[in-house]
């Protein structure tokens, strides 16, 4: 399978419907049993080299875990006391997986109550419990949207490096189904009007946030995208690299396709540039202390990963003669 693969949008609707309610189950038994943390960063998965997981979540006097894999296609919930229980990932209603996954964690001695209203789908909020509309999953294209979420981990991670002050992990959301990075500025943000519980808490502090997303029918298919909270005034026309790249005013996110990137010579320093390009953009209008926040030594890194793939070329000398 290519490292970058084709996750066209058409090909995969339904499996990505229906994953993302099996990732908000998951998600959610998190939310319930583990400690707040702030911006909500104790509900996100993470990418793992088979897929994603919980990590640890405590419970009783151990800890219980959950992953994803996109590699045979299971689902597998452990606790520190030795117990393992499988379930398939495979083409059945939502439904029924929310029955299998609260009666497997009953078996292992974890009661926990979930909200069955599904986050951030808001065109279908059909209780899990009930949903048995949402019934799809191709392994083939659940296997190739986790290969393109391995790359775009990458890229992030690379990204968060650079920043000394205040950063997120790496981490997937499950509501909005994104993984994404976020830069904070360590100033307080003025509260948005109207806002929520959960959105208060995610931007009471001026951030930059990085990510990749699935997407839209209109986009065609995945996408990354940066955005400021809150939006400094002409942040929407900062011009930005790569010239593929575009402010979006509905998102109000800049956007590049996960096509053009997979496209590119090297994607991976196209994607960088992107997420650069726009944190600079927005961080020196939004007036960042950008001199302490960020890693002094960038250049200095490039010359000597440039200095070292040189040496590793180079032929070997000749010893001194004695």
């Amino acid at each position: 399978m290519d490292a970058w693969p084709e996750v066209p949008w058409e090909a995969w609707k339904d499996t990505l419907a229906t994953l993302h309610r099996y990732t908000q189950i998951i998600g959610k038994v998190r939310l319930e049993l583990a400690p707040m943390l702030n911006h909500w960063w104790q509900v996100a998965l993470y990418l793992t080299a088979r897929g994603l997981t919980t990590s640890p979540i405590p419970h009783g006097q151990g800890v219980l875990q959950i992953d994803f894999d996109f590699i045979d296609h299971e689902l597998l919930l452990r606790t520190s006391e030795g117990q393992e229980r499988v379930l398939a990932l495979e083409a059945r209603p939502v439904a029924e997986f929310y029955r299998d996954v609260m009666a497997t964690l009953r078996s292992l001695g974890v009661e926990v109550a979930i909200n069955e209203t599904p986050q951030e789908i808001p065109e279908d909020t059909t209780p899990f419990g009930e949903d048995r509309h949402h019934a799809s999953y191709d392994p083939e294209y659940a296997h190739r949207w986790w290969l393109a979420l391995v790359q775009a981990h990458g890229a992030l991670e690379a990204f968060r490096a650079r920043f000394t002050g205040k950063c997120s992990p790496v981490h997937f959301f499950w509501g909005s189904f994104d993984l994404a990075v976020t830069r904070f500025s360590g100033q307080p943000a003025p509260e948005r009007p109207g806002a929520d519980r959960v959105t208060r808490e995610a931007y009471c502090e001026e951030v930059i946030s990085a990510g990749f997303w699935p997407g839209t029918e209109q986009l065609g298919g995945p996408a990354f995208y940066c955005y400021a909270a809150p939006e400094p005034p002409g942040f929407g026309t900062a011009g930005l690299h790569p010239r593929a790249a575009w402010y979006d005013p509905g998102f109000k996110e800049y956007l590049l396709k996960y096509d053009d990137v997979r496209a590119a010579p090297n994607p991976r320093q196209l994607l960088l540039d992107f997420f650069q390009s726009t944190y600079e953009a927005g961080a020196t209008l939004g007036g960042w202390d950008r001199a302490r926040l960020e890693r002094p030594l960038i250049t200095s890194h490039r010359a000597a990963e440039d200095a070292s793939t040189r040496s590793a070329t180079l032929p070997e000398q000749p010893a001194p003669a004695p």
